[in-house]
């Protein structure tokens, strides 16, 4: 297997993405989360290439993409869903499966609400979409929203430091050696960058737009009943399984499946998940 790493540009906008698969077999979107990029699909890509065309960008601000001054760019998540859809165009997909997990949630279903044609299956790693999915864990987040005061979004500086992206990373881990170091020590690398504290700030601020979406998501799954495949990490502190089970209601059909593991599933249970997601797309994709 090749994995490819490339860049492009999209409208002005230079994009890095990871790919691997022949490019004529079907399509399947990695969407990554807070506060990663494409190198938390490092294992998974090669779960996947061997009969999918397998594509992993880096969002707007995150990883090797490129970082606009916010008075360029505006860090929301409907701005980083229109630039994904642009990139999604650009490289020639017309209908692709969506491996949503944290912040890839908001992103991908935006992209799904935009052109539900396009979207062939949803796969949500600890992608939420449902109220009951948040946990107490939001409320500084929620805070800001009801105060967007300048001590209140100070106050959220915290999820940035090393020591919350270490625990983003082993909180629910049975083991935490098991937990490679690399990906969480690029994550504070990116995240250390001029400039981009603002811009994380910036979307903790936007995501409140990504719960007052909750209906629609929602709404266009009842409507659509696209193939979803929910496999969660179950002791995620942040997303909470009751938000997986949560998709059994807008869509009967929905598999759900937990690992016993935490936010950053793929971490310990990559080998796993990508046998579920074989198994799945098997059997919803020609």
């Amino acid at each position: 297997m090749i994995v490819r790493f490339d860049t492009v540009d999209v409208d002005g906008l230079k994009m890095f993405y990871r790919s691997a698969g022949d490019p004529s077999a079907p399509a399947v979107l990695l969407l990554h989360g807070f506060p990663s990029a494409s190198h938390m699909f490092r294992e998974l890509i090669p779960e996947l290439a061997g009969k999918y065309h397998v594509v992993a960008p880096d969002l707007p601000g995150f990883g090797m993409t490129e970082q606009p001054a916010r008075d360029a760019f505006a860090y929301t998540f409907d701005a980083i869903a229109k630039a994904v859809s642009r990139f999604t165009e650009v490289l020639g997909l017309h209908r692709f499966a969506i491996y949503v997990f944290d912040y890839g949630a908001p992103v991908g279903f935006r992209l799904a609400l935009a052109h539900p044609d396009r979207i062939s299956a949803i796969v949500s790693q600890n992608g939420n979409t449902y109220l009951e999915g948040v946990s107490e864990a939001f409320a500084p987040v929620q805070a800001y929203w009801n105060e967007p005061t300048q001590a209140n979004r100070d106050a959220l500086r915290g999820f940035l430091t090393p020591q919350t992206t270490l625990f983003q990373y082993t909180h629910g881990v049975s083991d935490p050696a098991l937990v490679s170091p690399d990906g969480r020590n690029l994550d504070d690398f990116y995240l250390a960058r001029p400039g981009n504290d603002e811009i994380q700030l910036d979307l903790l601020g936007d995501y409140q737009t990504n719960v007052a979406l909750y209906a629609d998501i929602q709404a266009y799954l009842r409507g659509k009943r696209p193939p979803v495949l929910a496999i969660w990490g179950k002791n995620d502190p942040f997303f909470l399984p009751p938000g997986a089970e949560a998709f059994k209601r807008d869509v009967p059909d929905a598999e759900v499946r937990f690992v016993d593991s935490g936010h950053f599933a793929l971490e310990t249970h990559a080998r796993e998940i990508g046998a579920a997601m074989r198994d799945f797309l098997a059997r919803h994709l020609s």
